[in-house]
C-alpha cells in the first residue's frame, strides 16, 4: 500500500469515528455534471437562486476555490430519526416541518466535526494543511463528487442515495492539499424503472428524470423563495411549512436507512407536527427564540408565517378565523396577503367579514388584490 493509500485509509477511518457514515477520496478534478448543472440553470430551474448562477465559474474547478487542491473528501452523515406518528402526520391542523430541520443547524453540528478531523489529518500527516470545508453550502457541486467517491448515485429526484441505507444524508466536504487515495468502491443499485418520486410529488416538481425545476419545488417555495407563492402551486403544499421530504419518503431505498446516532439531529421538543394556530401567533422575538441555531431561521419569521398561513388555507378549519384575523393585521405585508388567501379559502362568513373589514384599511397592493380575490 503506498503512502497516500495508508493515509487516505486512516483518515476514513478517523472520520467515521467521528460520525461521517460514508467517506471517499477523490482528486480534485471539474466535476463530470457540470455540463448537465449548466444547463439546469439555463433552463431557468434555479429560480430566485442568484448566488448559484455567480458560483457557476466556481464550480467548474475546485482549483478555483483553492489553488492548491489535490485531493477532495466527500462525506455523508446520517440524520434520519424517527418516524412521526401516522395519524398526526394527515392532521390538517399540525404543520409538517422536513426531516433536516427536526434538530440543531446541521452547518454548525459538521462544520464543528470537519474542523475536529483536519486537526487529526494535520497530527496523522504530521504537517499543517491549505484546505477549505463545505457543508451544503460552497461552490462545488457535492453530489457529483459524492457519486464520483463511490458513495451512491444520484437518483431520479436528485438526491444521492445509497445502496445500504438510502438518500438521508448531509453532504460534506473537504478540499486539501494532500495527495490522498483510497479505493472507490463500484457503484451498486439504481433506481431502475422505478418512478414513485416522480408521481408522488404533489407540485409536478421533478419534470424528467434527475431533472427538478425548483421554481415548483416545496422545498425552494417555503425556503428559497422570498415574496409569494405562485396561487396555483398553493394547494400541493398541503400541511408543508419547512421543506418536503415527499420524493425521499416513497424511495423505496429508503426502507434500509437506520437511525442517526448523531443527537444534535433528534427532533428538538415542538419541531415535530407542531400546531399551526400557535406558529402563526409568534412574533419576531418568540420565533428568533424558538428556532436559534435551527436551519429553520433561514425562512425568516415572514416566509415561515407565510407558509403557515398557506397551510391553514390548504386545511380550511373554521376555527382557525380568529388566529387568521390577527394575522390578517401583521407588520408583514407577505404574512398578510396570504393570511388573506388562507381566509378565502375557509371562505365562511366569518371569514368574509374579517377581509371585508380588512380592505378598506389596506395600503398594500399586493395584499389589497388578495383579499380582492379571496372576497
Amino acid at each position: 500500500m503506498s503512502s497516500s493509500s495508508r493515509l487516505g485509509e486512516q483518515i476514513r477511518q478517523q472520520a467515521q469515528k467521528l460520525g461521517f457514515d460514508l467517506v471517499g477520496i477523490i482528486p480534485a478534478n471539474p466535476p463530470k455534471l457540470i455540463q448537465r448543472y449548466e444547463q439546469w440553470l439555463q433552463n431557468g430551474y434555479a429560480g430566485e437562486m442568484d448566488y448559484l448562477h455567480r458560483h457557476l465559474s466556481l464550480k467548474r474547478d475546485p482549483k478555483t476555490v483553492l489553488a492548491e487542491a489535490r485531493s477532495i473528501i466527500v462525506m455523508g452523515m446520517n440524520y434520519y430519526t424517527i418516524e412521526p406518528d401516522p395519524a398526526r402526520k394527515v392532521d390538517p391542523t399540525r404543520g409538517q416541518i422536513s426531516r433536516y430541520a427536526w434538530g440543531d443547524d446541521y452547518h454548525d453540528v459538521i462544520r464543528k466535526k470537519l474542523k475536529r478531523l483536519i486537526r487529526v489529518i494535520e497530527k496523522i500527516a504530521r504537517q499543517e494543511t491549505t484546505n477549505r470545508v463545505f457543508v451544503d453550502s460552497g461552490p462545488i457541486l457535492e453530489r457529483d463528487y459524492a457519486q464520483t467517491a463511490g458513495l451512491g448515485w444520484i437518483g431520479k429526484n436528485t438526491t444521492l442515495i445509497n445502496w445500504e441505507r438510502g438518500s438521508w444524508y448531509f453532504l460534506s466536504e473537504i478540499l486539501i492539499n494532500l495527495d490522498l487515495s483510497v479505493e472507490t468502491p463500484p457503484l451498486r443499485g439504481d433506481c431502475g424503472s422505478c418512478t414513485l418520486c416522480i408521481e408522488a410529488c404533489p407540485t409536478d416538481a421533478i419534470v424528467a428524470p434527475n431533472q427538478v425545476d425548483s421554481r415548483r419545488c416545496i422545498s425552494y417555495l417555503t425556503i428559497e423563495l422570498k415574496g409569494a407563492i405562485p396561487l396555483d402551486l398553493r394547494p400541493g403544499i398541503g400541511n408543508l411549512i419547512f421543506g418536503c421530504d415527499i420524493c425521499q419518503e416513497v424511495c423505496p431505498w429508503n426502507s434500509k436507512s437506520k437511525p442517526t446516532t448523531v443527537e444534535a439531529f433528534r427532533p428538538r421538543q415542538g419541531n415535530l407536527l407542531p400546531r399551526l394556530d400557535s406558529l402563526l401567533k409568534m412574533t419576531q422575538v418568540e420565533f428568533n427564540q424558538r428556532f436559534k441555531d435551527s436551519p429553520i431561521k433561514r425562512a425568516k419569521r415572514r416566509g415561515f408565517l407565510r407558509n403557515v398561513a398557506v397551510a391553514m388555507g390548504n386545511a380550511r378549519d373554521p376555527d382557525t378565523v380568529p388566529v387568521l384575523s390577527q394575522a390578517i393585521a401583521d407588520e408583514e405585508p407577505l404574512v398578510r396577503q396570504h393570511a388573506a388567501w388562507a381566509l378565502g379559502q375557509i371562505n365562511n362568513c366569518q371569514a368574509k367579514d374579517v377581509l371585508m373589514h380588512r380592505l378598506p384599511i389596506e395600503e398594500d397592493p399586493a395584499v389589497k388584490a388578495e383579499i380582492e380575490s379571496a372576497l
